[in-house]
């Protein structure tokens, strides 16, 4: 596999699926990664049990009840204090808006095409539900890189997922976490390997040949 290996810190508030399928291709050797930490808004999350099975330090910063601009710092000073390469976030319930030294490097996977079913309240099965009262064909996964709002920076990856007409908001899921699943891993390699080139709201994605070998 090319590109260097880099630390990798992840932020959830649930099970921990995603963070779950990242650890499993990260011990089969299919994702050039070491996880610095895991960080939870709930005490209570499984991800948490999953990341300290996979020997993952782990860290709680409780979101219910705090004012927002202190799980904020606080949330951020965990990022300081482990200083990883890149931050996935992996069914984080909460808007984060990262230190300025880590624009660019903070992730977020959506479960819909963006800009179509995005924003504020825009999660989980709240999304599919939308999908499917909305009547569209298609909906999909974006991987993005945060700013400072919900699901509005730069695109990095999408794909699209077709809707069927007999589908709840439970078999698209499925599907969707599926694309997900092939998704987020695919955008963290490229990040690794430095193909990853942000121009305003548009990312390119440079030819292997075009990236510098460290």
């Amino acid at each position: 596999m090319s590109g260097k290996t880099i630390s990798l810190g992840v932020l959830l508030s649930g099970s921990g699926t995603s963070l779950q399928n990242l650890i499993d291709l990260q011990q089969a050797g299919r994702l050039p990664v070491e996880f610095s930490f895991v960080l939870s808004s709930r005490k209570d999350a499984f991800g948490l049990e999953r990341a300290k099975k996979a020997g993952i330090p782990t860290e709680i910063v409780p979101r219910k009840g705090a004012k927002w601009e202190d799980f904020n710092r606080d949330c951020a000073a965990v990022l300081n204090r482990y200083k990883p390469d890149l931050i996935v976030l992996a069914g984080f319930m909460s808007l984060f808006i990262p230190p300025s030294d880590y624009a660019q490097r903070v992730m977020n996977v959506h479960p819909a095409l963006i800009p179509s079913f995005c924003g504020k309240g825009f999660y989980g099965h709240h999304v599919h539900e939308a999908v499917l009262e909305y009547g569209v064909r298609y909906t999909g996964a974006t991987v993005h890189f945060i700013d400072t709002a919900y699901d509005t920076g730069p695109i990095i990856l999408q794909k699209p997922v077709e809707v069927m007409f007999d589908d709840t908001a439970e078999t698209l899921a499925d599907r969707v976490q599926a694309c997900e699943r092939e998704l987020y891993p695919e955008a963290i390699r490229l990040f690794a390997q430095g193909r990853l080139e942000v121009h305003g709201r548009r990312v390119r994605i440079l030819p292997e040949e075009e990236t510098v070998c460290e």
